[in-house]
């Protein structure tokens, strides 16, 4: 399952990029519009800047905007950025591999699931971005 974190991350950058003809958007009129507690958000749209997925801009007129067009920004990325593995299993992690305890990977039926389950999953994030999920107009 998504984060709450992660979940709140995609519901700031589609309002973003529901806005961003209105240029830099303060934080306050994200969390209010989309109910997200302002302690919380300041540190999702902090670490989505540090990662380069969002610019800010200070004193008037500032706030937060996206700095890639919404078709570049992948949801694979930011749920990573966020979450870490999207694989259920360490295993079969792709970023994230770390061995299971007790478990041969060559004979293990789940690794094998597991491995598909991954790749299907990363078929799906890798070609949808953050245009797929915005809110039809």
């Amino acid at each position: 399952m998504l984060s709450k974190k992660t979940q709140y991350a995609f519901h700031a950058l589609t309002y973003l990029a529901e806005n961003q003809d209105k240029g830099p958007i303060l934080i306050s009129e994200i969390s209010k519009a989309r109910n997200i507690s302002l302690k919380f958000l300041e540190n999702i749209l902090l670490e989505l800047k540090k990662s380069g997925i969002l610019g800010s801009k200070k004193g008037k007129g500032g706030g937060y905007y996206l700095i890639k067009e919404p078709e570049e920004i992948e949801l694979a990325k930011i749920i990573r950025m966020l979450d870490g593995p999207i694989a259920l299993l360490p295993c079969v992690s792709l970023n994230y591999y770390e061995r299971c305890e007790n478990c041969q990977e060559d004979i293990c039926g789940l690794h094998g699931v597991m491995s598909e389950v991954r790749d299907n999953t990363l078929k799906v994030l890798e070609n949808k971005s953050l245009k797929d999920v915005l809110r039809a107009e």
